[in-house]
């Protein structure tokens, strides 16, 4: 999507945001849909929580948290599918598809329902229960697959034709990294127009990243704010390392990563379609692309949860894993500005975090103290 900044500019002022909605959509001026198609479920604007506990820990005096998990469907995911199918209303579309690694298919049942729009939904076999649960509950038609997110893809391509299918996979339409691009408006504007000095930023498909990116050059544009750009840190599972392979490399694009296996089911992405953007942004930027492991990602994201009461999904975690490595490495100093990106809740991966937290049977817990009868 493009749009007329000059003229955006001297209609829309900055200070005007203040008094917009609390949600994604006090960016209107710079999003697709006319107002009365838009789908909202009261996507966007989270916190951008200040991490004191868990920065004095791990020596960043300036620790951010965007928490994305707030989102309905409690991921960053709701911020395109609310675009999306606000455009496909727009547009007049009946039927969508779409492959997920788990995700984005709960956001595009929910606004698919609450638009009455027909939802096709294909997610590998071994998703989250939970994201295979809320989409069928928003009434979506769900495939299962034995496979990847990229094996989900190929199906929808080769049905979506003969199907009457709108394919809303990540970046084969223009609309879902028009509502991602907003996490970028908002860092902005919650950090009162100043970028920080580096985001980290989990990455599977990488849109995310994408969007700031975009966001970034809007904003610029419009005289909101400077040329400074933070450094962009792509954070990935070392099962699961296209972007951190290519970069090291110095590759302009990623190959596809055989054997992909991780917790962290949103980073399982082994062929990312935008990766070249990913890399140009991480690269401009002066940041940085590197994996850790699941065990690392869990570890962190109990670590977060138990010093700043925000319980991360396991991509978001993985950031926070990685933080140590990039202090350590000099590429961040401990007073420099940083933000972690949360991009979804962990009440969605009750499987991986059980690894963590076994619960004791009745036997063993009456050896460690006695049992608590209920009444």
């Amino acid at each position: 999507m493009r749009y007329d900044l000059d003229y955006i500019r001297h209609r829309w002022p900055r200070r005007e945001t203040r008094n917009g909605r609390s949600s994604m959509w006090r960016y209107a001026p710079v999003l697709p849909p006319l107002e009365e198609h838009i789908i909202s479920l009261g996507e966007g604007w989270t916190p951008l929580i200040r991490a004191r506990r868990l920065g004095s820990r791990l020596g960043a005096d300036h620790l951010w948290i965007k928490d994305e998990g707030l989102n309905p469907t409690g991921s960053f995911k709701a911020r395109g599918l609310s675009c999306a199918i606000s455009m496909c209303v727009e547009l007049g579309v009946r039927k969508v598809a779409i492959p997920s690694a788990g995700n984005a298919a709960g956001a595009l049942a929910a606004y698919a329902a609450a638009a009455g729009i027909e939802a096709h939904i294909f997610l590998p076999r071994d998703v989250p229960e939970a994201n295979y649960l809320e989409s069928k509950a928003y009434g979506a038609e769900v495939t299962l697959v034995d496979g990847l997110i990229s094996d989900c893809a190929r199906m929808v391509a080769e049905r979506k034709e003969a199907e009457g299918w709108i394919d809303l996979s990540t970046l084969k339409e223009p609309y879902r990294i028009e509502g991602k691009k907003t996490m970028g408006y908002e860092v902005a504007e919650q950090m009162d127009w100043e970028l920080p000095d580096a985001i980290l930023y989990p990455t599977g498909g990488g849109v995310g990243m994408i969007g700031m990116w975009k966001a970034f050059q809007e904003m610029e544009r419009m005289g909101w704010i400077g040329s400074r750009r933070p450094k962009m840190i792509a954070v990935q599972a070392e099962g699961c390392q296209p972007i951190v392979r290519a970069f090291e490399e110095n590759e302009p694009r990623s190959r596809f990563w055989d054997g992909a296996h991780t917790v962290a089911s949103g980073l399982r992405v082994p062929k990312p379609l935008g990766d070249f953007l990913v890399l140009e942004a991480v690269r401009k930027s002066g940041g940085t692309a590197l994996a850790v492991s699941d065990a690392a990602m869990l570890d962190a994201g109990v670590l977060l949860a138990s010093q700043e009461g925000i319980y991360a999904a396991p991509e978001g975690a993985a950031c926070v894993a990685a933080l140590p490595k990039l202090l350590e490495s000099g590429l961040l100093k401990p007073a420099d500005q940083i933000v972690v990106y949360n991009t979804g809740t962990g009440l969605k991966y009750a499987e991986a975090y059980a690894t963590r937290f076994p619960r004791v049977s009745a036997s063993e817990q009456d050896k460690l103290g006695g049992l608590i009868t209920p009444r």
